[in-house]
């Protein structure tokens, strides 16, 4: 495809920062293009992998201490979200059990688990939640290191983590580009790799290997080695 008809269906607003951050050629700017397109979905395929596992985490811990049905019960008069402070929560997890039922399909604690955003399981790492649920989530992570005077590894340091998880997962599901320098139009991977760095050392503190789980799909470096011969 040349590079008018590329653009046409892109739209030049969008390609600008290709173009710009490769000196306008438009050959090399299509090339970047695709190239984080790749990145993207290599990128959304771990994190879908870890999300998934971080859920399931979370659920096991729970169902411990709450029950089979924890999720359908924590929006129920007198469960664990039905407090003002918790209310948002609380319309989350009912407006997931509607559209089970909208869907017709019967309800099950499987099925109104999928129905959670991956900000869902980050915000059981917030206070209030954290708080609602037991105070015992940290159990998820139990590799995570030990705490000294200068780094606590609280829920609020986790929470934190996974809100840094949580803001890649919308920039790529809203197909903003991560091939960039944060905030420029300077081709650089060091943002993805370090997100790439931190959803790995997030399963070793949950006590999963990420290199045998993950084998076959990840070629997030490959990649980003691959963007790195456009300098």
């Amino acid at each position: 495809m040349i590079f008018n008809d590329f653009e046409q269906a892109l739209s030049p607003e969008r390609l600008k920062r290709y173009l710009d951050a490769c000196n306008n050629d438009t050959r090399k700017a299509m090339t970047l293009y695709r190239y984080n397109l790749r990145l993207s979905q290599e990128m959304f395929t771990i994190l879908s992998c870890f999300e998934v596992t971080l859920r399931n985490a979370i659920d096991q811990r729970l169902r411990l201490s709450l029950g089979n049905d924890w999720l359908m019960d924590s929006f129920q008069v007198g469960g664990i979200f039905d407090t003002p402070r918790l209310a948002r929560t609380a319309n989350i997890v009912r407006g997931g059990y509607r559209r089970l039922q909208e869907m017709g399909k019967p309800y099950s604690h499987v099925g109104l688990l999928s129905e959670m955003e991956f900000g869902v399981w980050k915000h059981m790492f917030s206070r209030e939640q954290f708080a609602a649920t037991g105070r015992c989530l940290l159990t998820v992570f139990p590799h995570k290191p030990t705490s000294t005077p200068s780094i606590q590894y609280n829920h609020t340091y986790m929470f934190n983590e996974l809100d840094k998880v949580n803001t890649l997962r919308n920039r790529i599901a809203h197909h903003e580009p991560v091939c960039f320098a944060l905030g420029a139009s300077t081709i650089d991977t060091s943002y993805i790799l370090a997100q790439h760095e931190r959803v790995h050392r997030l399963f070793a503190w949950m006590d999963i290997d990420s290199e045998s789980m993950l084998y076959g799909l990840d070629h997030v470096t490959k990649v980003c080695s691959e963007i790195g011969t456009l300098l």
